[in-house]
């Protein structure tokens, strides 16, 4: 029992066993709700208090308790395994905190509120999917929005480490055999781009360049094995997903102001 409540959320023929100890109606599911609204409504709060804001991020930590109510050997699975929550959660705190008022970072916990008590809970290979590309593409809009001022080496492991987790999700949600491979192949990409685009770091807004262009190929690629998967991606389809994502990568990169934009090496 205990290798199962391990790996509950590891393996996907396994995730039923999650269903069957969350509470399904009544008091306790509605005692559910409100315990998981309260994570949001704490991280407020704390940012709000500014002199404990960095408790916020502990508060998102300490959610995860449950990973380490199992033996030791198990800790380093569950905590790949919910990977993607704890990024997700963490990224909410940055933009809560990077909000400029009250009421941005009001809609910021209700996104997060949203992921717990929606996106959080599928485990359909749909589900699964969206949960990876939320996860890498708050992460990297949350690392490089707070770490713009950080060193090339600190962004890239972190892009790196982001993007592997992601994939990681993303290839278990189909059972993928060679899912480590290909998580591997992805996080070295991500360090790789991540490496060249640190030295002249452009930012469309808030969002930093190195965002879009890993989030632009991620989800060209992911949308292509998703239907591959299905049995119904073409070559048409598949030579037409393609160019559009060479285009716009072309185009993101001839357009962008090349100018003097070096950050620390």
């Amino acid at each position: 029992m205990a290798i199962q409540l391990a790996f509950c959320y590891h393996i996907p023929k396994m995730r039923t066993v999650v269903k069957r100890i969350l509470p399904a109606k009544g008091a306790s599911l509605l005692a559910h709700y409100g315990l998981t609204l309260l994570i949001p409504l704490l991280i407020v709060i704390l940012v709000r208090l500014q002199s404990v804001q960095m408790l916020a991020f502990a508060v998102v930590v300490l959610a995860k308790w449950r990973m380490f109510a199992v033996r030791p050997r198990f800790w380093l699975a569950n905590l790949r395994a919910n990977a993607v929550d704890i990024i997700v959660g963490l990224s909410a705190v940055v933009f809560i905190i990077q909000a400029d008022s009250a009421l941005g970072q009001v809609v910021w916990a209700a996104l997060y509120a949203g992921w717990l008590l929606v996106v959080k809970p599928r485990s359909s290979t749909l589900g699964t999917s969206v949960q990876a590309g939320i996860a890498q593409l708050a992460g990297l809009g949350a690392l490089y929005q707070a770490g713009a001022g950080w060193a090339a080496l600190e962004l890239v492991v972190c892009a790196s480490l982001i993007c592997y987790l992601s994939a990681r999700h993303f290839f278990d949600g189909f059972e993928e055999q060679h899912s480590r491979l290909l998580s591997y192949i992805w996080a070295y990409f991500a360090a790789a781009l991540s490496w060249l685009l640190a030295h002249w770091l452009l930012f469309y807004g808030v969002i930093s360049q190195p965002t879009v262009l890993l989030t632009l190929i991620s989800f060209s690629l992911a949308w292509l094995y998703y239907r591959a998967q299905q049995s119904d991606l073409t070559v048409r389809l598949r030579r037409q997903v393609l160019c559009v994502m060479g285009i716009l990568v072309l185009l993101i990169l001839l357009l962008s102001d090349w100018g003097d934009k070096v950050v620390g090496s």
